[in-house]
């Protein structure tokens, strides 16, 4: 085998596990949500957020959002089943949101690509803001006073200051993104061609060594955290240019928090969606919630 067939065959072998997860993700598009007697419960997460109001977890979901207190079940919160691809907190009880309408809504005329929406009463009742028809964000982050995202539908990676006037920073293919929380124009991203990290704000990309990540989070005073498609779960602290293996999660990863200390994982396995959370800086991972198969 000559040097260039042998690169070409580890750069597939490298690429194929991360593009089976974005591939392979469930519900990764829109379409099919259920009815309430239907209901899949949490399954087929998008997103992961701390509501600072109240301290609990909410998770974006092919088919709605839904609430995991402290102590206690999962709670579907409002009666949208809508499609909440990209999800992020803003505040207290204000969310984020993007994706795709629920079968009602879209009978009732409502656009298939949500482009931004909001909700200000922790997910109950969502309003459009910007973008309606135009964009599906896949990934959303909002700090710094400003909102970042990944349009899907074009590969846009845009900035707004005000959620309604967008600057269009790059156009590229990726699994997901965190912004830095110390530097508004730090970004990383995972994308099928490894890592790549931009200094001003997303409008130049380089890639730098890294595991071959899906999935990120950078939490204040924790570090950059990320999970490949196996579950295998790495951290870069604030200062630090290289990644260490800390833990793995149980199954697929579907999304992941790193959040004042502790950190979050959606994960799949054996056909099931779990929650897990970790308090040992990902060593090891205790199930929080999961449906009954």
């Amino acid at each position: 085998m000559s040097g260039s067939t042998l690169l070409v065959v580890v750069v597939l072998v490298a690429a194929v596990p991360a593009l089976v997860w974005a591939l392979g993700r469930p519900g990764g598009d829109e379409g099919g949500q259920p009815s309430a007697a239907r209901d899949t419960g949490v399954a087929h997460v998008h997103g992961l957020g701390v509501n600072s109001a109240d301290g609990s977890l909410y998770v974006a979901t092919h088919t709605g959002t839904f609430r995991i207190p402290r102590q206690g079940q999962a709670e579907r919160v409002g009666e949208s089943y809508q499609d909440t691809m990209g999800f992020t907190v803003a505040g207290p009880d204000r969310f984020l949101g993007s994706g795709h309408p629920d079968v009602a809504s879209l009978q009732a005329g409502q656009p298939p690509l949500l482009g931004l929406i909001e909700s200000t009463d922790a997910g109950k009742t969502w309003t459009t803001v910007s973008l309606s028809g135009e964009a599906d964000f896949h990934a959303l982050a909002f700090t710094h006073g400003r909102v970042y995202g990944w349009d899907s539908t074009s590969g846009r990676f845009m900035v707004s200051d005000d959620l309604t006037t967008w600057d269009t920073r790059s156009t590229l293919q990726l699994f997901d993104f965190a912004v830095d929380p110390a530097a508004p124009d730090h970004v990383v991203a995972a994308s099928p061609e490894g890592l790549l990290d931009s200094v001003d704000g997303g409008r130049t990309w380089q890639p730098v060594d890294s595991p071959g990540l899906v999935a990120l989070s950078w939490g204040p005073e924790m570090g950059l955290w990320g999970v490949e498609p196996d579950g295998t779960v790495h951290r870069r602290e604030q200062t630090a240019a290289t990644w260490q293996r800390v833990g793995g999660l149980p199954g697929q990863p579907e999304a992941m928090l790193a959040r004042d200390g502790v950190l979050y994982a959606a994960a799949l396995e054996d056909g099931t969606t779990g929650i897990y959370r970790s308090d040992d800086d990902g060593a090891t991972w205790r199930l929080v919630y999961r449906d009954e198969p």
